[in-house]
């Protein structure tokens, strides 16, 4: 009987190597944001709750005589008065539509997009999509995200990863033009701007910076999954 299983052993060995299918690719993506820089303007239903609510507290306020409130008026007067004017939330960028300035948007969130060769792209055209790099030898799937966003930058000081973990990840499927690419996975980490108004983009055709409706414009089959994992 021992003789028999041990001849079974280099059988059942061949066996599990026929089984053994190419590993699984893996690409990580940077889903790289400038946060808005001016608040965003007030829904008009909170508006409307806001003023009533002022309204309603004015009935009950305290009421003081006309000569403090006089006094009061007068503090402050004086020569080193000046009339604040603020900045416009509207810039040249938003007139001319201008998508490669981050003083665009300013209440939003914005978005870079590449135009170049990507990994697992139907054709060798190139095609939108963010900062990537396929992991290989990095030491994890963070510094191969971090190595995707220096090459398009060249410089990370003025980045800010959020976490170690990814954002999410997605199961890609090949299309049936597409020959000699098995399924891989892309996972998504966020990294954000840092006082700084411009980068100096490079490997690639093209850039983007776009909000996130502007986003899922250019990922048509995607966007259902890309609208639920960013939150904007």
């Amino acid at each position: 009987m021992r003789r028999a299983l041990t001849s079974l052993t280099p059988h059942l060995a061949s066996a599990k190597r026929g089984f053994c299918t190419k590993p699984e690719k893996i690409v990580t993506s940077v889903l790289f944001e400038r946060l808005p820089v001016v608040i965003p303007k007030i829904d008009p239903v909170v508006y409307a709750f806001q003023e009533f609510s002022f309204r309603w507290q004015q009935q009950y306020r305290r009421k003081y005589p006309d000569e403090f409130l006089n006094k009061s008026s007068t503090r402050g007067k004086g020569e080193y008065q000046f009339d604040y004017v603020p900045a416009p939330r509207i810039t040249e960028a938003d007139k001319t539509n201008d998508r490669k300035s981050l003083e665009r948007a300013l209440d939003r969130r914005l978005y870079l997009l590449l135009y170049g060769n990507a990994y697992g792209a139907p054709t060798e055209d190139p095609v939108w999509h963010f900062p990537e790099k396929v992991y290989e030898s990095d030491e994890t799937l963070r510094k191969c995200a971090e190595s995707a966003l220096h090459n398009v930058l060249g410089d990370l000081s003025h980045t800010y990863f959020v976490g170690n973990a990814p954002m999410g990840h997605m199961v890609i499927q090949p299309k049936e033009d597409v020959k000699d690419l098995s399924p891989f996975k892309r996972f998504f980490f966020k990294s954000q701007v840092i006082a700084t108004t411009k980068f100096n983009v490079g490997k690639c055709k093209d850039f983007v910076w776009v909000t996130k409706d502007e986003l899922l414009e250019y990922f048509p089959e995607q966007a259902e999954y890309l609208n639920k994992m960013i939150i904007s």
